[in-house]
């Protein structure tokens, strides 16, 4: 049987070398190695929480390490982070056995070191140090780097930069869209009420359920397409979207296909969705999702949204462009977004208003333009719509309201400290010439 902490800390170290995004190394190792189910729970744990709290872990690090973090060798350096979160986030994990796994974990040459810089912190009380600047505290205490602190602070001010921050760890459940074409809520409550699975409806819909509970227990769910993971944001947006039976849609930036098939749903399966993504090999996510979910209206397409398509001139009634973006409104699903290069969110904006200014040729008169991102930047979001709008008289901005969401200048942010969603920013506009 494998081990859980082994398998977290060669995770780790494939992150940092190669890139390795969280999710798919995540469940990559799961399939690939025997654990027991508690096992596969404690990798879960340890893989996912060093990258979540690795500013957090290192600031300890380095108060009680005469070495900088960034000096230590690769495996050292991992080794620590995994045996920091034991001893301060995992009050389950007896303090001895989180330091004699750690330990050996180690190579031979530095388990003396990790050994004394645990042990060092236990007699210390576990003291969780900050910085005497209260900025850079925040960074410590959030796990998120200054850098994004700033782009919160720019786009939002002080207060309310503070309040996203805080806000920012992964909450209980997921959340799902019930299948109308398969089923209903009420369906859905009484299959989980006999399960005695845990759930709670979202405000903003009945159609949406968090469930508290393994996925194992309501896999088959998912499996038959009676529901689908969505976050309520951007549930909301497709909501905002509000395609109608019979019409043409255009999903610009579609893969994995949320938002498709949340249309198609809308639409009671009547009409046509094109959905578009640069990369062919992920459109068979969404393929192979309308096929799950009984949807046959949805037709996929190898498409650069930068691009113009000459067959697409004002083809449809609604294009919805949800643009690559930082993905700042979702590093607390996402947590290895933190610590990308802060220059990659500078290029943004630009190809944003390209994808925008060029998807617009596609809206029919009288049809609407939905833009949106999963992001917290005003660069990314308000400023790009104020930059298209000012230079092309042919749109207009669109106020919509959803239950307690209500538009400003046809414009709405999912702040994640006040709504039960990601961090989602949605702007309609309408094609008046």
């Amino acid at each position: 049987m494998d081990n859980p902490r082994r398998l977290a800390l060669e995770s780790l170290i494939k992150s940092e070398k190669a890139g390795a995004y969280t999710n798919l190394e995540l469940n990559a190792t799961i399939k690939r190695v025997k654990l027991a189910k508690i096992d596969v729970a404690l990798y879960t744990a340890l893989y996912l929480g060093v990258v979540e709290k690795m500013i957090t872990l290192d600031y300890q690090i380095t108060q009680y390490s005469k070495s900088h973090i960034l000096e230590l060798d690769i495996e050292t350096k991992n080794a620590l982070r995994l045996g920091f979160y034991q001893l301060i986030f995992m009050d389950k994990i007896p303090d001895y056995s989180a330091v004699s796994e750690t330990v050996d974990l180690c190579p031979r040459r530095s388990r003396g070191f990790v050994n004394a810089c645990l042990r060092s912190f236990i007699r210390d009380g576990k003291h969780v140090a900050y910085p005497m600047d209260s900025w850079e505290a925040l960074s410590v205490k959030t796990s998120i780097p200054v850098s994004i602190l700033n782009i919160f602070k720019a786009s939002y001010g002080m207060e309310t930069a503070v309040e996203i921050a805080e806000s920012c760890k992964p909450r209980e459940g997921l959340c799902l869209r019930v299948n109308l074409l398969k089923t209903d809520p009420r369906e859905i409550r009484a299959i989980l009420k006999t399960r005695k699975i845990s759930y709670k409806h979202v405000g903003l819909s009945e159609e949406l359920v968090v469930i508290k509970a393994p996925i194992s227990d309501f896999a088959d769910l998912i499996e038959n397409g009676y529901v689908f993971v969505q976050d309520s944001a951007s549930f909301a947006c497709t909501k905002i979207l509000a395609p109608k039976k019979g019409e043409m849609v255009l999903d610009a930036c579609a893969c994995p296909g949320g938002k498709s098939f949340s249309s198609a749903i809308i639409m009671q399966n009547e009409g046509k969705i094109i959905s578009c993504d640069l990369h062919a090999n992920k459109l068979k996510l969404v393929t192979d999702g309308a096929k799950r979910l009984g949807i046959s209206i949805i037709h996929v397409k190898e498409q650069d949204a930068k691009l113009e398509n000459e067959a697409f001139i004002k083809k449809f009634d609604k294009v919805l462009c949800d643009v690559p973006c930082s993905g700042l409104g979702v590093m607390a699903k996402k947590p290895d977004i933190k610590y990308k290069p802060i220059e990659q969110i500078y290029n943004l904006p630009e190809i944003q208003l390209q994808i925008l200014r060029n998807c617009s040729k596609y809206v029919k008169a009288g049809g609407e333009l939905v833009y949106s991102t999963c992001t917290l930047n005003a660069e990314e979001n308000e400023n790009v719509i104020k930059k298209f709008l000012a230079s092309n008289d042919s749109f207009e901005a669109v106020e919509f309201k959803l239950g307690d969401i209500e538009s400003t200048n046809g414009m709405f942010t999912f702040m994640p400290h006040k709504l039960e969603a990601d961090g989602f920013f949605v702007a309609k506009m309408r094609r008046v010439k």
